[in-house]
């Protein structure tokens, strides 16, 4: 599994082998590459036990562990004399990573600074460390995409990439790092300083073609960003508005697109996936699974996920599926419409509640919703892909879309009435594009309900004698104890 995991000891002790222990038991018999960093000195290897010959005391000390390779995996490690950085991700733009080390690099007394700058003017999915004796930092990027945690105890204080390694170095109830802010920690605990976040503010003046005009600028920007390196690309297909404008922006850019669907056999939603990627003009792969499917990918997706939320393994199968098709079909990214629901009013509760409480109360719950996806979607989804190989990017879930969705006013999402759409400024973004009725006009429906995934789990838990929830519980209580045991 990959893992990237930063330590420092608040006793001035060494903390070497407490990272090489996570990252020996992450070597799960595919080929790996390793990473090991103190303040002076950084090593990169597939030789887990060269590099523990290599590696001198030190009390903060990062690491990682991937099947990947250094360069493919888009890990960066900048060694200044007494500072050293490590860098995990992708930058689209305006930046670059190799903008950010050379910058590092010519003001090294101001690492701190150039780190700011980063969260403040780079458009990406990524993490980054910082250690220098007694001291370390970590930032994430302004949506979250990248998962990151935080914990410490009494002995250390620790930055991971999941929740398993902060768990093994003893820390019960791990934290997720709060996206778009610079964090430090020392003997005395953890500061974060927020850098870039999405605010809440009243709604803009603003005509409904207008918000459509302009959010098509954003949508075709942000997805030009993350083909622009590609040749090729899968996306996560439903056949519903959100991966639809996905697919016909990425496939405008001149990438080749392949949709991927995956669903149990006989839901209604796969003939509306078929009539979608038809009217769209671009190729299919079709997937179907059974009960048994669902039943055999659940521990491995409430392993990666790390927690019991029956609902989040039900997407999280989807998910599965869709990353371990990827890379059976040889592809390295795919693309996804997540953040669409959080961002234009996609959940039906989001009617109900405006119904019952009005427009303000809503807006609020929408953006509390925004800043919180990482926590909702985005760190399973990221977890999940990655295990496969794949690497996800979500040109919705980018800052300037989210900060321009949550300064529109709520009609232009939904009406406060139960037959409503949803997403009225995203449909008329789509119709505008040129994208058919017939996927402009459909209703949506939870990925976790179309493909069938909800109701097979249900039966599984049924047949194992539990509540959905139950099963779901004593899956993940598995998977911490067989972590623990491992590790």
């Amino acid at each position: 599994m990959k893992v990237t995991v930063a330590v420092l000891s608040k006793e001035d002790r060494s903390v070497v082998e407490s990272v090489l222990d996570i990252l020996r038991n992450n070597n799960v018999g595919q080929p790996m590459h390793f990473g090991f960093m103190t303040p002076k000195r950084g090593n990169f290897d597939k030789n887990l036990a060269l590099l523990s010959k290599q590696s001198s005391e030190s009390s903060v000390v990062a690491g990682f562990a991937t099947t990947q390779s250094k360069v493919t995996a888009g890990y960066d490690f900048l060694q200044l004399e007494d500072t050293s950085a490590l860098f995990e991700g992708r930058i689209y733009a305006p930046v670059s990573k190799a903008t950010f080390i050379t910058q590092a690099a010519k003001s090294p007394q101001h690492c701190e600074a150039t780190l700011q700058t980063l969260l403040e003017e780079a458009d990406g999915d990524y993490a980054f460390w910082m250690l220098k004796n007694g001291w370390m930092a970590a930032g994430r990027d302004p949506m979250g995409m990248q998962p990151l945690y935080f914990g410490e105890n009494n002995d250390i204080t620790a930055y991971a990439t999941n929740r398993a390694a902060l768990w093994k170095l003893g820390i019960r109830e791990p934290k997720s790092f709060p996206p778009g802010t610079l964090g430090s920690a020392d003997k005395n605990g953890f500061k974060f300083k927020p850098i870039k976040t999405p605010s809440y503010a009243e709604p803009t003046q603003v005509t409904l073609d207008e918000a459509a005009q302009t959010l098509q600028v954003l949508l075709t920007e942000a997805v030009r960003r993350r083909v622009q390196d590609l040749k090729e690309t899968a996306i996560a297909f439903s056949g519903g508005l959100d991966s639809s404008i996905i697919a016909y922006l990425a496939a405008k850019q001149g990438t080749k697109v392949s949709l991927l669907h995956v669903s149990l056999e006989n839901q209604p939603e796969t003939e509306q996936a078929i009539e979608a990627a038809e009217v769209l003009d671009l190729p299919m792969q079709i997937h179907f699974f059974k009960d048994s499917d669902v039943e055999t990918a659940l521990p491995n997706v409430v392993e990666l996920i790390e927690e019991p939320d029956p609902i989040k393994a039900a997407i999280g199968v989807s998910f599965y599926w869709i990353a371990e098709q990827a890379t059976q079909a040889k592809f390295r990214t795919v693309l996804a419409g997540q953040g669409a629901d959080e961002l234009f009013g996609g959940y039906q509760r989001y009617v109900n509640q405006a119904c019952k409480n009005g427009t303000e109360d809503t807006r609020r719950t929408m953006y509390h919703d925004v800043i919180t996806m990482h926590e909702s979607n985005l760190e399973r989804d990221m977890k999940i892909t990655g295990f496969h190989d794949v690497e996800l990017r979500c040109p919705f879930a980018s800052y300037a879309i989210a900060e321009f969705a949550l300064g529109l006013p709520l009609e232009y999402k939904i009406e406060p009435k139960t037959d409503t759409l949803r997403k009225l400024v995203l449909r008329r973004t789509a119709r505008n594009l040129g994208i058919p009725a017939v996927i402009v006009n459909k209703p949506k429906k939870a990925v976790q309900y179309s493909t069938g995934i909800n109701n097979a789990m249900k039966r599984i838990a049924k047949n194992n004698t539990k509540t959905i929830g139950e099963y779901t519980r004593e899956l993940f209580e598995r998977s911490f104890h067989l972590q623990q045991k491992r590790y």
